[in-house]
């Protein structure tokens, strides 16, 4: 009776939490898998305001969240180049759907730190996070951030840099809601919140401009009080931190070498997990005394799937409470055999859902280099199902020199389709899409970037006179234009 009412009280706490909910980081994914509700993720200790923003820019907070500087019991693996996902969700138990309130305005960015363990207390806070992407105001769909990740469902997919050394990391999701900035005194809102993470990478690059968290940002930077209401905005939005790090970004390199994952890995014997916790199979048993030992075992693993559930829930707990409570029945019955269901993974399947791909090389209002991917066209868009990518196309082998009929590539039907070149590809001495010129918008860009054109009549990649792709792989995404030619 006493874990009923341990239950019921964790139950009305979460419910309670989720009055005035604003946002928190709650699943993530490694290329598309989902780990489990909570699974690798730092959150807060307190259930009742799970979601509420960092209180301070100054706040030791800023750095995992409330209650980030102390580790959780697991560490997702993930490889060189892995796409994560971190969802976001205004209920963390997920018992109501929604990402973030629509009011909720403002950039994005995602954020790594090399760490010696990932499981380790007091490892959050300070120098050493590097920014891997970031976004804001995105002029060609007239969004912010926020707004494309509400489109996404509470998504927010990125690349973990192909170079970076291998190791243990925090991983950091960012948003800033700028409802409040514009008042006095201003109240930016931060949600962040911390994925551990070993990635086995046999690069060697350690990321240059780092910065310390708290304190890479301050109430005086013009970021912290933008006005999302002036008609028209200020733009381009004057975003905050480091530049994102990109493999031809500022580094320096260590020999490589090759580590492996030996913490956070899911323990041996784990029967059935929620969040962070595993419940290890009860060892088997003949006798009666045996047979009560096995539920004593049983029923304090229980009381402590219930307490550290924390704000994502508590919903394979009643599992293991079904495993004790037949136990318990079969003591009492005199059948001393067990434990039933000997070595069974009780763990239900985990659901991942449709995530976006990777956030787009784009034009932001920052001439920020990556956005998060729209989930829809704007209002002057063909009509089209934009929340699936045509497959990729591929312009020409590496090595190659291509070329085309009349000089242009026709796209008038294309739907977000995806030309990439191979490594070696030497368009006319030209960087495609580093390098891009729309005529009929006047939009012009510096080599060096990659970007992505929306409901443009007509795109020419012009010839920049530069050493054509220096490593290959870059992407020019575009959407619904009427034409593409490269001069």
């Amino acid at each position: 009776m006493q874990l009923i009412t341990m239950k019921s009280a964790l139950v009305a706490m979460a419910a309670a939490g989720a009055v005035n909910a604003h946002t928190t980081f709650t699943n993530f994914y490694v290329d598309g898998t989902n780990q489990g509700a909570g699974t690798c993720v730092r959150m807060s200790n307190n259930i009742q305001q799970a979601t509420y923003p960092v209180s301070s820019v100054t706040s030791d907070d800023m750095a995992c969240g409330v209650n980030g500087e102390v580790g959780v019991a697991r560490v997702c693996p993930a490889n060189a180049g892995s796409t994560l996902t971190f969802e976001f969700h205004e209920w963390p138990d997920m018992s109501q759907p929604g990402a973030i309130d629509s009011s909720h305005k403002g950039p994005c960015a995602v954020y790594m730190k090399h760490v010696d363990s990932a499981i380790a207390n007091n490892t959050a806070g300070g120098d050493g996070w590097f920014k891997i992407w970031d976004a804001d105001y995105n002029t060609a769909t007239g969004t912010w951030c926020t707004e494309d990740l509400i489109s996404n469902n509470g998504h927010l997919s990125v690349n973990i840099p192909s170079d970076i050394q291998g190791g243990y990391y925090l991983v950091r999701p960012e948003l800033l809601a700028l409802q409040q900035a514009d008042k006095t005194p201003a109240d930016p809102q931060f949600y962040v919140g911390c994925a551990q993470v070993f990635l086995s990478s046999t690069g060697s690059a350690i990321p240059g401009n780092t910065v310390s968290i708290p304190g890479y940002v301050e109430m005086s930077n013009p970021a912290m009080t933008f006005n999302i209401y002036n008609e028209p905005m200020a733009l381009p939005y004057p975003m905050f931190g480091p530049p994102a790090y990109t493999s031809s970004s500022s580094k320096r390199d260590l020999e490589g070498r090759t580590e492996q994952q030996t913490e956070g890995l899911k323990p041996a014997g784990c029967v059935l997990e929620n969040v962070n916790w595993c419940g290890i199979e009860i060892d088997s048993y003949s006798t009666e005394a045996g047979c009560w030992n096995a539920s004593t075992d049983c029923w304090s693993q229980c009381t402590d799937c219930f307490n550290s559930a924390g704000p994502t829930g508590s919903k394979n707990c009643p599992i293991w409470e079904d495993k004790c409570t037949t136990i318990q029945n079969n003591c009492n019955a005199g059948n001393f055999n067990g434990p039933p269901n000997a070595g069974e993974d009780l763990t239900p399947p985990v659901s991942s859902a449709s995530v976006p791909p990777p956030a787009a090389e784009t034009l932001s209002s920052s001439d920020s280099t990556v956005s998060a991917a729209p989930a829809a066209a704007s209002s002057t868009a063909q009509s089209a199902t934009p929340e699936a990518y045509a497959a990729t196309t591929t312009l020409a082998a590496a090595g190659a020199t291509p070329t085309t009929t009349g000089g242009s590539i026709d796209t008038s039907t294309a739907v977000r389709l995806m030309i990439t070149a191979a490594p070696g590809v030497n368009l006319s001495s030209g960087h495609a899409c580093l390098g891009v010129r729309s005529y009929e918008d006047g939009i012009s860009m510096g080599a060096g970037t990659d970007v992505m054109f929306l409901n443009k009549s007509r795109v020419v990649i012009a010839d920049k006179g530069g050493a054509g792709w220096p490593t290959g792989g870059q992407k020019c995404l575009f959407w619904n234009p009427g034409g593409l030619r490269h001069e």
